[in-house]
C-alpha cells in the first residue's frame, strides 16, 4: 500500500486537477510531497525502529497510513489534500524503514533471502501498478477511493500485524541522530523544492539558487556529521562496498527511468490518445502484469545463473523499450504502445529481483537491515528525481516550442507535449545506457576476479 501509493495518484492528477482547478504544476505536488516526505523521514524512523522496535515503528506507521488516507479522499482543497498526503507519508516512511529489518530479524538466515526477494518484487510491484489500479478505480469511483482503497485493507492487516507479528527481539540503546536526521530532512526539503519550485517560477530565479545551494551545503554538513557521529543515522561506510554501491545506483536509475514514464504516460494515454480513464488504467496494466510474471522466474534464474547476466540483459531490453517511446506520436497505434508497455515491464522484471537480491548479497549479514533502509531510501529518491526531471524537461521543451512559459498541458498543442516527451525519452534512454554500462562492467569484473580465484586454487 505504502509503495502503491506513490504512484496510484498519477492517473488521477488530470481529474484532480480539473475538480480542484490546478494546473499541472501544481497537481505535481499530490504526488511529489508524498516521495519527499519519506525521503526526509525514512532514515530518522529507520534508527527510531533500531532503538524502540522495529515492529513497534511499523505497527504505528500503518495506523497512521490509514488515517491519512481517510483524509486525503475528505480533501476539497489543495492545501488539506497536501496535508493529508504528509500524513500518509509518514505512516508509509514508517512501516517502509522497518520492513526489511523486521524481515532479517525474523527469518532464518536460509529463508532470509528468499522472503526478502518476494518483499522487494511486491515493493516494485506496488511502485509500478500505481496508474493502471488507479485508472480502473477512477473509472468506475470517485477520484476519493484512490485514497480510500487502502481503508479496508488497513483495517484486516493492521489487526493480523497485531496477532500474528511476536515482539521485538532487538533493540539498540543507541541514541537518537537529531542533528543528523534535521541536517538530511532540510537538505532533501531544500533540494526537491528548488527543483519542483523552479519548473513554475524558472530555476534562475535568486530564491530558487538559493534553496540549491543551502541544500548542498546542509547535505554537504550532514555527511561530514555522519562520519564524526558516534551513533549515525546513514552508515556511510557500507558505500565502500563497490558491488553494493553500484546495485544501489542502477537500481536509482532504474526508477528515475520508470517514473518518467509513470508521469507521463497517463497524460499521453489521456490527452493525447483520447482514452478513457478506464481504457488508459487497463493499457497501463500490462506494465505491472508483466513485471510480476517476469520478476520471479528472473529471480529463480539468477539463483542458477547469477543475477549479474540478468541485470545486464534487463537493461539492454529497457534501452530498447525506452528508445521506443521517444518514436510514440498522436497516431501512434493502441498495439504499438501496448508492446513498449509489456517490454518496458519484463525489462524491469528481469532487472529488480536480482538486482534487489545483489544488494542484499554483498554486504554482510550485520548490515542487512542498513541496506534495506538504504535500498528503500534509494528507490524513493529515484521516484521523486524522475517526476521532477520528467516534468521539468517537459515544461522546458514546451515553452521553448510556444515561446512563453509553459507550466500545464496545452489543449489545442498536442504537437508541444509529444515534443517535450521525446525529449524526455531521450533522457531517460541514456540514464538506461548508463545503468546497463556500469552493469556490464560490474559483471566483467566479476568474472575476470573469478577466473584470478580459480587460478590461484590451481
Amino acid at each position: 500500500m505504502s509503495t502503491l501509493d506513490g504512484s496510484i495518484v498519477n492517473i488521477a492528477l488530470p481529474t484532480i486537477s480539473q475538480t480542484l482547478s490546478l494546473t499541472l504544476s501544481e497537481s505535481q505536488w499530490i504526488v511529489s510531497i508524498y516521495l519527499m516526505t519519506i525521503c526526509m523521514a525514512i532514515l530518522f524512523f529507520g534508527k527510531l525502529g533500531d532503538i524502540y522496535g522495529k515492529i513497534n515503528i511499523f505497527k504505528y506507521g500503518a495506523i497512521i497510513f490509514i488515517i491519512g488516507s481517510f483524509f486525503c479522499g475528505l480533501s476539497h482543497s489543495l492545501f488539506f489534500l497536501l496535508f493529508s498526503r504528509f500524513i500518509q507519508a509518514i505512516g508509509a516512511s514508517m512501516t517502509m524503514a522497518n520492513s526489511q529489518g523486521i524481515v532479517t530479524e525474523i527469518f532464518p538466515p536460509k529463508e532470509r533471502g528468499k522472503a526478502l526477494g518476494i518483499i522487494g518484487t511486491f515493493v516494485s510491484l506496488g511502485s509500478i501498478a500505481g496508474p493502471s489500479l488507479g485508472g480502473i478505480i477512477l473509472s468506475s469511483l470517485g477520484w476519493e477511493y484512490i485514497f480510500w482503497i487502502n481503508i479496508p485493507i488497513g483495517v484486516i492487516a493492521i489487526p493480523l500485524a497485531w496477532r500474528l507479528l511476536p515482539a521485538d527481539r532487538i533493540m539498540a540503546k543507541n541514541k537518537i541522530d537529531i542533528p543528523g536526521s534535521l541536517l538530511f530532512a532540510l537538505s532533501i526539503l531544500l533540494l526537491f523544492a528548488a527543483l519542483l519550485l523552479g519548473q513554475q517560477i524558472g530555476y534562475t530565479n535568486r530564491w530558487i539558487i538559493i534553496s540549491f545551494i543551502f541544500g548542498i551545503i546542509s547535505f554537504i554538513i550532514f555527511i561530514i556529521f555522519e562520519t564524526k557521529s558516534a551513533s549515525p543515522m546513514l552508515h556511510l561506510a557500507i558505500f565502500k562496498n563497490s558491488l553494493f554501491s553500484i546495485s544501489i545506483f542502477c537500481g536509482f536509475l532504474v526508477f528515475v527511468v520508470n517514473f518518467c514514464f509513470n508521469i507521463l504516460a497517463p497524460f499521453y494515454t489521456q490527452s493525447i490518445l483520447h482514452l478513457s480513464p478506464l481504457q488508459a488504467g487497463y493499457l497501463l496494466m500490462l506494465f505491472p502484469i508483466t513485471m510480476a510474471i517476469v520478476a520471479p522466474l528472473s529471480g529463480s534464474l539468477s539463483d542458477k545463473i547469477g543475477g549479474q547476466i540478468i541485470t545486464f540483459f534487463g537493461l539492454l531490453l529497457l534501452v530498447a523499450a525506452q528508445i521506443g517511446l521517444t518514436f510514440l506520436h498522436e497516431n501512434s497505434s493502441l498495439i504499438n504502445v501496448a508492446l513498449l508497455i509489456i517490454l518496458s515491464g519484463a525489462s524491469s522484471g528481469l532487472f529488480q529481483s536480482p538486482n534487489n537480491s545483489l544488494v542484499m548479497s554483498t554486504v554482510p549479514k550485520q548490515q542487512l537491515g542498513i541496506a534495506g533502509s538504504i535500498n528503500s531510501l534509494v528507490r524513493n529518491l529515484g521516484m521523486i528525481v524522475g517526476i521532477s526531471l520528467a516534468t521539468s524537461t517537459l515544461f522546458s521543451v514546451m515553452s521553448e516550442k510556444s515561446g512563453y512559459r509553459v507550466t500545464a498541458l496545452i489543449s489545442d498543442r498536442p504537437d508541444i507535449f509529444l515534443d517535450g516527451m521525446h525529449v524526455v525519452f531521450i533522457g531517460s534512454s541514456i540514464l538506461c545506457l548508463l545503468a546497463a554500462s556500469l552493469t556490464g562492467w560490474r559483471w566483467f569484473s566479476s568474472l575476470k576476479m573469478e577466473k584470478r580465484q580459480q587460478k590461484k586454487a590451481s
